[in-house]
């Protein structure tokens, strides 16, 4: 709101008596209407040059500590208790890479860990069940496709191959974690991809479950709330995706959510992140027709989205996102040339002042 340094004077509480009062304009009427349009053009230059014109709106994000390896995109990630783990990727020089990387967030602090046990790739996908992390499927240097899978032992420091994908070789997938199992769809294989498999650590078997509700797609977004996961976006032949769906792992059943409004549509994008934040899931940055840098949080229990606020960091694809102790976090990712190593927190209880 803009405050101006004066204000109209007070209208006259009772009316004329004379026919010719009513039909002209008081002095004090006169006055009202002078200031009324110097108020519309004082508002208006102000508006214009935004001296005033202050927008806030709940979510806020910090800068915090760069990773220590070199900038990359295409990343995979995974969390486990209040640590995330990331590596893998692709540098500036489309260097496929598999160094690793722990974050904990209490002392904003990184540290390398034993390098992926598969090799470099770029544009695979993570998940962690129990006390253990995955990654797999992806590109090597040779642009092949994969399919291999490795599960990292933070307790160890180590890693150790487990059963292949149970589908094909196959490039940005979507990935989500619920309960014991793991999860892995969509993708590109050299044709766009919409099958589901679902891990079991323990009998270290894939088994195929019910496909993706929407279109096949390439770089989906996944959230997990309260053991339902929602994915969504993404690309389809060239076409930017804003649709999601919920899936349901005890029925095996996807289910379409609401569809969004026309003041919604920036919610169309591809290689965006998704986390989860106190009950409510958030997707950010990627590749769309319009701005990506917009915030978006869904709210289950409405079945709505809202918007909170813009990310700070530079607009990127092929980013990292996660979640740990109500903060979300954005790290790595590309945009045309660059390559990224910068970190960044979110707190949808914060204000952002634009």
């Amino acid at each position: 709101m803009i405050h101006l340094p004066f204000r109209f004077l007070s209208a006259r509480k009772s009316q004329s008596k004379s026919i010719s009062a009513e039909n002209s304009l008081s002095s004090t009427t006169r006055t009202n209407w002078v200031l009324g349009i110097l108020c519309i053009g004082w508002a208006g230059a102000l508006i214009g040059c935004k001296t005033t014109d202050v927008v806030s709106t709940l979510g806020d994000w910090t800068t915090k500590s760069q990773l220590e390896g070199v900038s990359r995109y295409g990343a995979s990630s995974f969390v486990i208790g209040t640590i995330a783990y990331m590596g893998t990727g692709s540098d500036a020089n489309s260097n496929r890479l598999k160094d690793f990387w722990a974050y904990d967030p209490a002392r904003n602090a990184w540290t390398q860990k034993a390098d992926f046990g598969g090799v470099a790739r770029f544009a695979g996908v993570g998940f962690a069940t129990g006390t253990k992390g995955y990654i797999g499927t992806g590109i090597n240097a040779n642009s092949d496709r994969l399919k291999d899978f490795w599960e990292y032992n933070p307790a160890t420091n180590t890693w150790k191959a487990v059963a292949d994908f149970g589908g094909t070789a196959r490039q940005t997938a979507v990935a989500f974690a619920i309960g014991t199992k793991g999860y892995v769809g969509t993708g590109y294989d050299g044709n766009y991809l919409k099958d589901m498999w679902a891990f079991d650590p323990t009998a270290n078997t894939w088994t195929k479950v019910a496909s993706y509700g929407g279109a096949k797609r390439v770089g989906a977004v996944s959230f997990v709330i309260n053991n339902i996961a929602y994915v969504g976006t993404g690309n389809n032949n060239q076409v930017d995706q804003k649709d999601f769906w919920s899936y349901d792992p005890a029925q095996d059943l996807w289910t379409q959510k609401l569809d969004f409004t026309t003041d919604q549509a920036s919610i169309a994008r591809s290689y965006g992140v998704g986390f989860t934040i106190n009950g409510k899931g958030y997707i950010v940055t990627g590749s769309g027709t319009s701005t990506t840098k917009d915030v978006w949080e869904y709210d289950p229990a409405t079945d709505l989205w809202t918007t909170r606020g813009v990310f700070e960091g530079a607009s990127r694809t092929y980013g990292v996102g996660f979640a740990i102790g109500g903060q979300g976090y954005v790290t790595t990712g590309g945009s045309a040339s660059s390559r990224f190593d910068d970190l960044w927190s979110f707190d949808p209880t914060i204000e952002q002042v634009q």
